[in-house]
């Protein structure tokens, strides 16, 4: 028959070791290597050190880069998103027809990463899905604001860095909410729900 133990004489729990570790002795959940080659493939890119997988609210977009015609541009760009800088930012300036805009840490246009960069103006043609930075009336004045084309935008060509090029889920880059007015400020403005390069996943 059971006999109950006394309260004296039960086991107390010790406390938690587990409070306080820090980042570096915390486990992290990892893909296989298998696993992770199949990601990456099925992507279908040139080269993933050079390609970016931007998460939207509505599906997965391939952006694939032009290191040989914007070096600088895409080595900041590479930097800035392996630093979670893109993460959650909005697309404040969406024109129907024309392009997104996203990039400001501020969502509203005015902010940027704090490093100007001099313009790589290329033959790369403005036109539907061509990724391309934004800037102020300084050629050299690009910071961390980008934009992606609805459609063909020849009046741009030449003027503007043009980086990289989406190369599937453009159909979700159609899906992002628009801006009103000429100016094209949304209210309420969809986000980037991530953005990495494809080689680290």
């Amino acid at each position: 028959m059971a006999t109950l133990l006394k309260k004296s004489s039960t086991p107390k729990l010790g406390k938690t070791t587990t409070k306080g570790l820090n980042k570096s002795e915390t486990k992290k959940l990892t893909v296989s290597k298998t696993r992770a080659k199949k990601i990456k493939h099925s992507y279908k890119v040139k080269d993933a050190e050079n390609a970016l997988l931007l998460k939207l609210k509505d599906g997965d977009v391939v952006i694939e880069m032009f290191p040989e015609d914007a070096p600088n541009h895409v080595a900041r760009i590479k930097e800035l998103v392996r630093a979670g800088f893109y993460n959650g930012l909005k697309f404040h300036r969406v024109i129907d027809g024309f392009m997104a805009q996203t990039g400001c840490p501020y969502g509203n246009g005015t902010g940027g990463s704090g490093k100007k960069l001099k313009a790589e103006f290329n033959r790369n043609p403005h036109k539907r899905g061509t990724v391309s930075m934004a800037r102020a009336m300084l050629p050299d004045s690009a910071d961390s604001q980008f934009f992606i084309c609805f459609g063909d935008c020849d009046w741009l060509n030449g003027q503007y860095t043009v980086w990289g090029q989406v190369t599937s889920g453009m159909e979700y880059v159609d899906t992002i909410k628009r801006g009103k007015g000429a100016n094209g400020e949304v209210e309420d403005p969809d986000e980037i729900i991530s953005m990495a390069v494809i080689a680290d996943l």
